[in-house]
Parts: C-alpha cells; structure tokens; sequence
C-alpha cells in the first residue's frame, strides 16, 4: 500500500501547518498586549495600534527613499540669506531643547515626594468642588473625598452648583442628606463660571489649606494627606499639584492616548519643575494653595482681564502665576493622584486644548513680567528656564506651521517620512518612561498619540495664540455625564 498522501492533501495539509502557526503568532501577539481577542473593543484598539506601527514603517521608507530632496530643498529656498537665518535659529532651538530634555531628566532624576505626616502635624483642610452639569459624577467625587484619609475634625468640604441645567443639585443634595455636617453645599444663583464658583469657596473657606477638585474627578484614599504634606514641611511652599491620570480610560481610544500623555506630562515634567520649586501649572482636578497665599492674590485673580475681557478661563495656571509672582514655591506630590474625565471625541479633546492652548498664551505673557526680577530669595535660574523653553514651544509654533505646511506641499513624501522619524524618535521615551512606571501594552498608545497630534492637532498652539483674547469653556455640556 502507498502511504504518501495525493498531492492535494499535502497542501493542504502544508496550508493547516501555516495556519496554525498564524493563529499562534496571532494568539502570541495578543497575549503580549494583553488583549481579549473576544472583545470588539480591545480588537479595534489592537487594530489601531497595529495601524500605527504600519504608518511609521511607511513613512521611514519614504523618508529613506526622498531624504536627499533634503539637498535639492536647501539648495532651492534655503540657500538664501534668510534662509540661512532661519536655519541658524532651527538649529539653536533644536540644541536648546534637547539641552532642556536632559536637564529636565536630571531634575526627574533628583526628585523625590514630600513623605506623609501624622494626624497632629496635618494642617486644617478646605475642598472646595465647583461643579456645572456633572450629574451623578458630582456625587461620586463626594463619596470619594469624605472616604480620605484625613481627621474629620480638620477636613471641611466645600461643593458649589454653578447655576447646573441638570440634576447636578439634586445629586448634591443626596450626598448631603448621607453625609450631614461632612458636607456643605451652596448654589450660584445663575452660571457665572469655575473662576466665581472657586471665589465663593475661597472666601467661606476656613482651612488653614485650600485644596480644589473638579466635579468629574475622583481622589485615592491618601491623596489628601499626601497633597497637604509638603505645606507642613517647607514653609515657603505656596501651592502643590497633584498627580492626574485618566478615569474613563476603559473602553474609549483617546482617553488611553491621553492617559499615557498625562503621565509624562505628570510625573516626568511636573516632578522636574518640582525639583526647581517652579511647577508652572497646577491642576484644577486637584491642586492645594495655603491660604494666606490665596487671599494676597484674590482680588487681582476674580478681577484678571486680558485685552480688556475678564478671564473666564485658565484660573489654574493664573493662580499658580500669581503665587510664584509672591515669591513661594510651587510643588508636586506625585504620591496625591486624582482620576479625571477627559473628552472621547475628537471635538471635545480639541475644545479643551484650545482653551489650555490660550491659558498658556495668555499666563506666559504674565509671567514675562516678573520671572527676570528679583522675585524670589534664593535660586530663580530654572523658574526663567522654564519660562523660555515653554514661551519659544508657543510663539514659535506658527512660523513653524508655515514650514510645515510649505513642505507638505512641495515635498510631501518627504515631509511624510520626516514626520513619522520625528514620531518615532520623539515617542520613544514617552514609550519607555510609561512602560517603566506602568506597563508596557498601555504605554504604546503614546505612538499613536503622537500620530494624532502631529497630524490631527498640529493647529492648536497657533490657533490659541492669534485667538488667545477669545474667552469661553468650549467643552462645557458637549457630553452627557454618566
């Protein structure tokens, strides 16, 4: 008898083999990545980072094929006196900032959170949470901060309806009829916006502390304490921001993006800034103040206008101005995390990029006014580094938008190519520093980010810097809260 199987089934069994070996390369590669391959979710995130990586290689291979258009491009338009200038600038910008990178490492490398102190040393405590069209968010980040680890006796918590056109109020009332004298809850007449919301807090507040939390964010059970700590063992410390990660980062793309974004926007940049006593921004998902430094500055922040228009936004980061401008030191407590909402669409993401995009715009321009004066005693070197280097990334961004947009349009395979290098360089260390804190499936979501920023958000810092007198919210009531 012949024991050799016919031709066709050889193949097919040949075809069976490859398949096989597919599936668990498939099955290996989810494992790696740790995703379900029965979720619908996790399969279309998969797909998109997988996409990402495709984009990448083909814009490599572009940049590989037409990179010496580079030589045909500088001998055509750059090979000018004015070219030459603003090549000369490029490259100085570009040495400053990898300078920048560097020193920054270093100052992260040097950081450290304040350690915790006992119940008797812990300083008394306002929370004041100004919420507007929250729903039920609004009661669970009640429930969050009356389950901190805090004494009751020094914690007073301060939520104040801001004119809501839903059930906000009535979920405030909730929480006040479980939680009793815990609780005090107020209500603005009509919608005056957060800034007049914080302002009323500000002023019936009587902790020795004010800490701020937004309405879709929820505090862990030591943020607290570990938020007010550094007020206790540095005496000069006005202000202190905590750490912000992404709450609604289940099933939604941009909010993962955004979640490993907000890391390296957290606990890399903000604990170096710490390092200089200079966090430029302190958050208003979660941020503390000593109050004597509030009250200096009170009237000149309810009262802030730019061009002439009272500033409805950015009172974050013109309130951390502010107190910088008095002298004191803003810190970070990357131990005091709090999780927030972030928009899951496009609109609602650019909205709010635009709105920090003219805050920054609008308080650089303030911090200008101070950061070269004898503002502080001691060190102020790496306050006015910071300065410079954020001021150059906002003013410079649209003489670079014009750059941008020339060569997508005479040399756009190259552009393509120059891009994507740009990317993968770039987002390498985002990458790595997300994977060495957290995990490494999550942390490739920071490529993907890059490729919707670099092409999907180029605009935003050059269209927040010619508009950066408009005012308004832009996101409020854009999602329904759930």
């Amino acid at each position: 008898m012949n024991s050799q199987l016919p031709p066709s089934s050889s193949l097919k069994l040949s075809s069976a083999k490859k398949t096989g070996r597919l599936t668990k390369v498939l099955y290996y590669f989810f494992n790696l990545f740790n995703v379900n391959i029965h979720n619908k979710f996790e399969r279309q995130h998969i797909s998109v980072i997988f996409s990402s990586f495709v984009l990448i290689c083909i814009g490599l291979y572009f940049f590989s094929v037409f990179h010496n258009d580079l030589n045909e491009l500088n001998a055509e338009r750059f090979n000018s006196f004015w070219g030459t200038i603003f090549i000369t600038f490029t490259a100085v910008l570009v040495l400053f900032k990898a300078s920048m990178f560097l020193f920054m490492l270093y100052k992260y490398l040097k950081y450290k959170p304040v350690a915790a102190v006992n119940d008797e040393e812990l300083p008394t405590l306002t929370v004041i949470v100004p919420a507007y069209n929250e729903g039920k968010q609004v009661w669970d980040t009640l429930m969050s901060l009356t389950e901190s680890d805090y004494p009751n006796e020094k914690l007073e918590i301060l939520s104040i309806d801001d004119g809501s056109l839903d059930d906000t109020w009535a979920w405030m009332q909730k929480a006040k009829q479980q939680l009793g004298d815990k609780l005090t809850i107020l209500q603005q007449p009509t919608n005056q916006g957060k800034r007049h919301a914080l302002y009323r807090g500000f002023n019936l507040g009587t902790g020795d502390i004010f800490v701020t939390v937004d309405s879709d964010s929820i505090v862990d059970k030591n943020t607290l304490r570990h938020l007010v700590s550094p007020f206790v063992n540095n005496e000069d410390c006005g202000a202190v921001a905590g750490n912000i990660r992404v709450l609604n980062n289940k099933k939604a793309m941009l909010p993962k993006m955004l979640d490993v974004s907000f890391v390296l926007s957290f606990e890399f940049v903000r604990s170096a800034e710490s390092s200089l006593n200079s966090v430029l921004c302190t958050p208003g998902a979660l941020a503390a103040y000593r109050s004597t430094a509030v009250h200096t500055c009170l009237p000149e922040w309810i009262n802030q206008k730019f061009m002439g228009k009272p500033s409805d936004i950015g009172e974050d980061r013109a309130m951390t101005n502010m107190i910088l401008k008095q002298g004191q030191h803003v810190l970070f407590q990357k131990n005091a995390v709090a999780y927030t909402n972030v928009p899951e669409e496009y609109t609602g993401l650019y909205k709010m990029f635009i709105r920090w995009g003219r805050s920054n715009v609008r308080e650089s321009l303030a911090m200008a006014k101070f950061v070269f004066s004898d503002f502080r005693d001691g060190k102020k070197s790496g306050a006015r580094l910071l300065f410079v280097s954020q001021f150059l990334e906002i003013f410079m961004s649209l003489p670079f938008l014009m750059v941008m947009l020339f060569l997508s349009m005479s040399h756009p395979l190259l552009f393509i190519g120059s891009a994507f290098l740009s990317i993968l360089v770039l987002s390498t260390f985002p990458v790595v520093f997300y994977a060495k804190r957290y995990n490494l499936s999550e942390s490739i979501w920071a490529y993907t980010y890059s490729i919707l920023y670099t092409f999907g958000l180029f605009w935003i810092t050059p269209y927040a810097l010619v508009t950066a007198s408009k005012s308004g919210w832009l996101t409020r009531g854009l999602e329904t809260k759930s």
